[in-house]
């Protein structure tokens, strides 16, 4: 098997970046093609430089940083990649690399991280969010948009399997694209963590402080409830959320990995707010025994078993489901009636139903599947 890898971009490492990593491990020899990269991080996902194939949009100015600036010569560049040497293309994607051009006798696996976000369901969310929902420059985003639609749309058509990352991303690829996805979580160094059944009293909510992780709406709701809670992260929200806080919300900024995970060992409850495809943060905090109250919408919902009063053998956490204030305040109530009956034991081994581990034997046994059947077809 003669196969290639492309993801969209290598800027930070992240949940899509992990799971390219996992790719690295399975095919060592596959070159890498991307729109832009970082030197210093696909080194440290284990590429050698002569694997990587950038773009053109790599000379243009400060693109490590204006990436997102040239979203409408995505389509461009990610058709001029010449992977007409390879029997199978493996994309990552949740922006353009499906879109690379491939024959007829050549395999096409796409693992879907989200269709394009911004093109689709989160349009007029991200126009409003960035000032673009009136005026000129508003005409000409939505117009990029429109045309970003209708090439994202096409491009489908050149994926012979989808993987999807959660059930939700799979519903989100057959709305955008009527097409159907297998699903594989996406890895979690679970191994990472440790059960720690003595709690400490806060709360914590871990994110990245922007609009959509609704980490305001935490915020405010636990001043309203006087618990402790712990804020890790920081973002254009910071100051904001800051304001909303009573003397009981704690922010911390920006930490690192190692403190984050003794955090997590130590709430009572891990507190997460986002709609998002799949989100790795609450699989680390059960992998701490450390219970989640979440938004029960998106990715969330295949990683977190519901307590329902009767369920202890397998419940990790409690759901609400509307984000306002209120919806978050019942939950956090109910968590105190039920604190006591989580298992720890149980949490841990729901997270471990994401492990790196499972994620890699999965991938490869399903590319190896499809290839096989492939060569099957030809002969």
């Amino acid at each position: 098997m003669n196969l290639a890898l492309i993801h969209d971009w290598v800027i930070t490492i992240g949940g899509a970046e992990r799971c390219l990593e996992v790719f690295h491990e399975l095919w060592p020899e596959a070159p890498l093609y991307t729109l832009v990269y970082q030197e210093e991080n696909v080194r440290r996902l284990g590429f050698e430089p002569g694997q990587i194939h950038a773009s053109f949009l790599q000379r243009f100015p400060r693109a490590q940083k204006w990436y997102r600036k040239y979203l409408p010569f995505y389509p461009l560049a990610i058709e001029q990649f010449d992977l007409s040497g390879y029997d199978v293309i493996l994309s990552s994607s949740h922006a353009a690399a499906k879109g690379v051009l491939v024959r007829s006798d050549q395999l096409h696996i796409c693992y879907c991280h989200t269709p394009v976000r911004y093109a689709w369901d989160l349009t007029h969310r991200y126009l409003k969010e960035n000032g673009l929902d009136r005026g000129l420059k508003s005409f000409l985003v939505r117009s990029i948009l429109h045309y970003i639609r209708l090439w994202d749309t096409l491009t489908a058509n050149r994926v012979d399997y989808f993987i999807a990352n959660s059930h939700y991303t799979a519903r989100r690829i057959w709305r955008a694209y009527r097409r159907e996805a297998a699903v594989i979580h996406p890895p979690v160094d679970v191994e990472r963590f440790q059960v720690n059944e003595k709690k400490d009293n806060f709360f914590l909510f871990v994110s990245r402080l922007v609009p959509y992780k609704k980490a305001d709406l935490v915020v405010a709701a636990f001043t309203k409830l006087g618990l402790p809670l712990v804020v890790v992260g920081d973002g254009p929200q910071f100051e904001e959320c800051r304001r909303l806080a009573g003397k009981n919300v704690e922010f911390l900024g920006y930490q690192d990995d190692a403190t984050v995970a003794d955090l997590m060992s130590r709430a009572r409850a891990f507190v997460f707010a986002a709609e998002e495809d799949f989100g790795i943060v609450p699989v680390e905090a059960q992998a701490c025994g450390t219970p989640v109250i979440a938004y029960g919408k998106g990715g969330v919902e295949d990683m977190v078993v519901p307590a329902t009063g009767d369920n202890w053998e397998a419940a990790t956490g409690l759901f609400f489901h509307e984000q306002s204030v209120e919806a978050l305040e019942a939950a956090v109530r109910q968590f105190l009636d039920w604190e006591g009956r989580f298992r720890p034991e149980v949490l841990r081994r729901n997270a471990e139903r994401f492990s790196r581990e499972r994620f890699k034997r999965e991938i490869e046994m399903f590319v190896n599947r499809k290839w096989t059947e492939a060569d099957r077809f030809k002969k």
